[in-house]
């Protein structure tokens, strides 16, 4: 009858053969995979696209399917934009964490406002610099008004509709205060969900005797971590390595292009957007758009 075999004695034996694999074969150093999510959300460019669920997707889906991940890192850098886009992407986070039984952590670099804090949210941990910008937990929205400067100039703007409320806040037509109020009604619906987003995730953690929390305020990451927004001070690569051993392999998941690598440059589809897509003037406008987001936050 043959011996049983001394597990100490079999590890010793494999422990140089293992110390020969390539680090992506090695059991023994931990893997954390992250993604990176930074701009504005739902707000895209040609030149400079933003934060989609169509854009994220195929990376988050590569990050979570990774054998063995310890962890899933976030590396969140948004001001916020589209609430639609916030909240999917909050959504399938949270579907393929459940999905793959594997713990999210979100690590904010300058600021993950609004929409960019509803998808920190998805996170079961929540990592800033102190000086990170954080909150922002409202609804806002902004247009401008043309009526004045039409009858100026002397341009007659010709609107056909049928549906009486079709042209709602047209920026060429005088304010209506119905109009106003509708919206308004729509931007609390938003926000009213946003804050049971926050409530459902944060939980006890947050600290109820702060009446603003709620009110579209922002605070640093120092602040927030006392408001309960956020759990610890760190960074991505200290925080992960002090967790999982110096070993530890982050492997960053990008979208990948022709044969598998992600192209530099400006593909073929991105040049036909710029011949065929929004014209340079619109371009601009949502550049500008873009550049007041950040402006909030004084970034």
């Amino acid at each position: 009858m043959a011996e049983p075999t001394d597990p100490s004695a079999l590890e010793r034996t494999l422990a140089p053969l293992r110390r020969l694999l390539p680090a992506r074969f090695r059991t023994d150093i931990a893997l954390v995979p992250v993604v990176r999510l930074a701009g504005i959300i739902g707000i895209s460019t040609p030149l400079k696209p933003g934060l989609t669920l169509g854009n994220v997707a195929r990376g988050l889906e590569r990050a979570f399917a990774l054998r063995n991940a310890k962890a899933v890192a976030l590396s969140i850098n948004s001001p916020g934009g589209s609430a639609v886009q916030s909240h999917l992407i909050h959504r399938r986070i949270r579907a393929l964490a459940d999905e793959h039984k594997v713990p999210v952590i979100a690590f904010i670099e300058d600021v993950a406002a609004s929409g960019g804090y509803m998808i920190a949210c998805a996170a079961d941990e929540i990592v800033c610099d102190a000086s990170s910008i954080v909150g922002s937990i409202g609804v806002v929205g902004a247009s401008f008004g043309f009526s004045k400067l039409l009858e100026k100039v002397g341009v007659e703007r010709r609107l056909y509709t049928s549906g009486e409320r079709k042209v709602m806040l047209d920026p060429f037509l005088p304010e209506k205060p119905e109009d106003v109020e509708r919206l308004k009604a729509i931007q609390h619906e938003i926000h009213q969900s946003f804050i049971a987003l926050v409530k459902a995730r944060r939980g006890g953690k947050l600290d109820s005797r702060e009446t603003a929390l709620f009110s579209g305020e922002y605070w640093t990451g120092h602040r927030g971590r006392e408001l309960g927004l956020v759990d610890g001070i760190g960074d991505l690569r200290a925080t992960l390595r002090e967790r999982y051993g110096e070993k530890l392999r982050t492997p960053l998941i990008a979208e990948r292009g022709l044969f598998g690598r992600r192209a530099p440059g400006i593909s073929r589809s991105d040049l036909e957007l710029l011949w065929n897509g929004p014209s340079l003037a619109e371009d601009l406008v949502s550049t500008l758009e873009a550049r007041a987001l950040w402006a909030r936050y004084g970034l």
